[in-house]
């Protein structure tokens, strides 16, 4: 369903994989806030995290956008973030990180600090 209109959306939206090289494009440079999943494969916490990041691309479609940065495979950017531990979820607008949260958290407290990015 459509974030702004309730509209049904006749794909499912996924998270946006993003990666060093992308990262500025698709981030960075996106006219809405962004959600950034920062995870690896072997992570515990960030496996149990993954469907609550898939629910919230498709609830907050065209409201933000999410994206997901795999840390081992993107160390230039994790670099950058100083991302020590994962899953962290970044929360960026015009570019500038404005909220981070750090471990699983609800569901209903990302979309809080989501909501707050968004007004």
């Amino acid at each position: 369903m459509c974030g702004r209109c309730k509209a049904a959306l006749s794909v499912a939206v996924r998270p946006l994989v993003v990666s060093d090289a992308t990262f500025a494009a698709e981030v960075e440079r996106s006219p809405l806030p962004v959600l950034v999943d920062a995870w690896a494969p072997w992570c515990g916490p960030c496996r149990m995290i993954a469907p609550v990041i898939d629910e919230l691309a498709m609830e907050m479609t065209g409201r933000v956008r999410v994206a997901k940065l795999n840390v081992d495979d993107n160390p230039m950017t994790a670099a950058r973030f100083n991302l020590r531990s994962i899953p962290t979820l970044l929360v960026l607008k015009a570019g500038r990180e404005i909220d981070r949260i750090v471990g699983v958290q609800p569901k209903s407290e990302i979309a809080r600090r989501l909501e707050r990015a968004i007004a």
